[in-house]
């Protein structure tokens, strides 16, 4: 029975290491911060990214999240707040392509470096798939016969999990060679993250769902 209980558990968290591992608005996000603005800036937006799935995960476990599933206006409202706010990271993301110089970095004060945690927050919560994807984790991981201990295994659990890969490209892209490397291409980098943010955007507020 416990054997039979830890392999629904990996599934859970296998399942949700492949959403959280994959190319997206957050990790791309993750990836310019660290290779624009360093190590420090990267790991608060990483953070900023895991608290706001935290806040999902939590609101899904009592339940919360499905209600708010279950009124399309609460979901229309999260689906367009987000796809603006992809919208105006795409707008930054081009802006800076256009006016950045090759070799030139934008150093942040470091009492201004919180302003990464909150995008990372704002980043997750302005998604309206997090809590879709949230209820799903939890109708996955929670069966009936599950034991009292699931539902605190499952948010622990993948909070480490987020931490650590989304930290994980914080560090791998603060790295020197990668910092160089943003130096040097810093156009088509921003440029690249501006498409990515605006078909996000795009794609967000003109789906169905």
């Amino acid at each position: 029975m416990l054997a039979e209980h830890v392999q629904h558990l990996l599934v859970v968290f296998a399942a949700y290491l492949v959403v959280i591992a994959s190319l997206g608005p957050s990790t791309m996000a993750i990836m310019g911060v660290a290779m624009k603005q360093g190590r420090e800036s990267a790991v608060l937006l990483a953070l900023g990214v895991v608290t706001g799935s935290m806040f999902w995960a939590v609101l899904a476990a009592t339940g919360v999240a499905t209600v708010l599933t279950a009124y399309a206006e609460a979901v229309f409202f999260i689906k367009v707040a987000g796809g603006l706010y992809l919208l105006f990271l795409a707008w930054k993301s081009a802006r800076s392509a256009l006016t950045a110089k090759a070799g030139q970095l934008k150093p942040m004060a470091p009492a201004r470096k919180v302003v990464f945690y909150r995008r990372g927050v704002l980043l997750h919560l302005s998604n309206p798939k997090a809590v879709l994807g949230w209820v799903a984790i939890m109708a996955l991981g929670l069966r009936p016969d599950a034991p009292s201990y699931t539902l605190l295994t499952i948010i622990v659990g993948c909070a480490i999990l987020g931490l650590t890969v989304n930290v994980g490209y914080a560090l791998l892209f603060s790295t020197g060679v990668l910092g160089r490397a943003y130096q040097k291409f810093s156009k088509w980098i921003e440029g690249v993250l501006a498409l990515v943010f605006g078909y996000a955007g795009l794609r967000l507020l003109l789906s169905r769902s």
